[in-house]
């Protein structure tokens, strides 16, 4: 059976506190999502605000390959005196999407509290305005709100509102859980009773304010419904929508479904993480599937297991929705976890028993200390390649000052003076940055691009303190990680220490040395 997706990241999923796309995020977003074979793209409500009306406008230059554009829009409002009057209506034709998404009230309560006119008037209204869309031959879905609500108060109203949808022309009715609490059993029962009365493509769309969105986005599909709304990453108002990222790979790799994005299925970590990106939102590392501990392993019993057969903790494998494995380094881990995670890097430690074993107790040691070499494997394998001998430092530290200085004005101003040795040669040199480490890293870059000018294209990308222990107060250590990249590759390293300042050195020195020693 096929299943069709309906995406709503652009309009519902824009709900969510704290995210504003811009015209050009929505046609980038519309891209990727282009590129994942999303059926239907929901880009906005046209005439709610120049940025919507902007996007289908652009869109259309895209000239996406797959993706259809789908417009949202509201029955004609009940004061005016016609439907060529209401302006958002007009808007939504405007905007020559290939597809137009009526929302329409199909809960008694809401009919009489929230639009405050009868029942009857408002399935006129319903009709009406499908009736009108039609007889200009587009395509018309109809979003139920409250439906599932309103059946639980009024089953008979909220079925009439779908007939009368459905004798105007919709193409297609999607029952929607408007404020999320809907349970799973509840789903099946009320879109078994649905499919059984009304003869049309049913389509389903799910808040997530009981945690059960992508629950209930599965019974309604079992029981009858062919289509699915939701957003790249849960995203939307309150506690979002259905997940569209557990969604589809659940359905396409564990039941009996077709879906077009599950053709390219291995492009769902690379949109799920650009979607977050894009949103400037830290993404879910947690995520199902998506996630990047989705398929991590830290413990060394499992690890052991997995590397003899990956299905022993895996239920899927992790290259069928674009992410990757992760064994992770820690003190819960044993020898299996070096032994894998060094042969991940292209080092063969299988028979090295003294090695791996000295590298463990290393390990433990540290992360005693405070280090965490999870998110630091620049770290981590610098501290293999020390252990075999494959890594030298490429230069000593003789010395370094950071000077910080509050002026008569307010400024602030930081200076760091260093001292390296390379190969039997010292240079000195000093160099100003707006904090501390800033100014380190610039003194300890300026130093060193005398001997590796491939430094030059050094990095930072990102920088990370947290506090190891809140109850020594400003005496506790810190952890400091730092990310940095090059043009080829991207890398995180660690420093621990009771001093911010040492901690961000330790962590900037590994990760000039981890590239010098990639380049070398």
């Amino acid at each position: 059976m096929h299943i069709s997706i309906y995406d709503t990241t652009l309009r519902d999923g824009a709900q969510t506190v704290g995210i504003s796309f811009s015209v050009r995020d929505k046609l980038r977003i519309s891209e990727e999502l282009d590129k994942l074979r999303i059926d239907y793209i929901e880009g906005g409500w046209p005439g709610s605000n120049p940025k919507d009306d902007l996007f289908f406008k652009e869109v259309k230059k895209l000239k996406l390959k797959h993706s259809k554009t789908a417009a949202f829009g509201s029955t004609k409002h009940h004061q005016k005196a016609s439907y060529q009057e209401d302006e958002l209506l007009q808007a939504l034709i405007r905007s020559e999407a290939d597809v137009f998404t009526i929302v329409a009230k199909t809960s008694e309560f809401q009919v009489t509290k929230a639009l405050n006119i009868s029942l009857e008037d408002n399935l006129e209204i319903i009709y009406g305005t499908i009736a009108y869309l039609k007889d200009k031959g587009l395509v018309v879905f109809l979003d139920a709100e409250h439906f599932f609500d309103g059946c639980k108060a009024n089953m008979d109203y909220s079925l009439s509102t779908l007939i009368k949808a459905k004798e105007a022309g919709a193409d297609m009715l999607f029952l929607c859980d408007t404020n999320g609490g809907t349970l799973p059993h509840e789903i099946t029962n009320i879109v078994g009773r649905v499919k059984k009365e009304i003869n049309a493509p049913l389509g389903v769309h799910f808040h997530n304010d009981s945690g059960l969105a992508v629950a209930n986005s599965i019974a309604a599909i079992e029981s009858g419904a062919i289509s699915v709304q939701g957003t790249i990453n849960g995203l939307g108002e309150r506690c979002g929508n259905a997940d569209l990222t557990t969604f589809i790979p659940n359905i396409v790799l564990k039941m009996d479904y077709e879906c077009h994005a599950g053709e390219a299925l291995t492009h769902l970590t690379e949109v799920s993480r650009f979607v977050s990106e894009t949103a400037n939102l830290a993404h879910n590392e947690r995520a199902p599937y998506v996630g990047s501990h989705s398929f991590s392993t830290k413990a060394g019993l499992h690890v052991s297991a997995i590397a003899k057969d990956t299905r022993t903790y895996e239920h899927v494998e992790p290259e069928s929705v674009g992410n990757k494995r992760m064994i992770l380094i820690s003190e819960l881990g044993g020898k299996s976890n070096i032994i894998f995670k060094a042969k991940e890097m292209g080092i063969d430690l299988k028979g090295e028993e003294s090695i791996s074993k000295d590298l463990l107790k290393k390990v433990k040691e540290l992360e005693d200390h405070g280090f965490q070499f999870e998110s630091a494997e620049g770290s981590f394998e610098l501290l293999i390649r020390s252990s075999t001998g494959d890594y030298i430092p490429f230069f000593n530290l003789k010395g370094f000052r950071v000077i910080t200085e509050k002026k008569e004005d307010n400024r602030v101003t930081c200076e760091a003076s260093i001292k390296v040795e390379v190969n039997g040669k010292e240079e000195h040199t000093a160099s100003n940055g707006d904090g501390p480490i800033e100014a380190l890293d610039n003194a300890l870059r300026k130093a060193l691009e005398k001997f590796y000018p491939d430094i030059k294209k050094l990095k930072l990308t990102d920088y990370k303190v947290r506090v190891l222990d809140e109850k020594a107060g400003t005496g506790a250590p810190v952890r400091v990680l730092i990310e940095q990249k090059d043009e080829h590759n991207q890398w995180g390293t660690v420093g621990v220490s009771t001093n911010i300042i040492e901690a961000s050195w330790q962590a900037l020195v590994d990760g000039i040395e981890y590239m010098l020693f990639k380049r070398k």
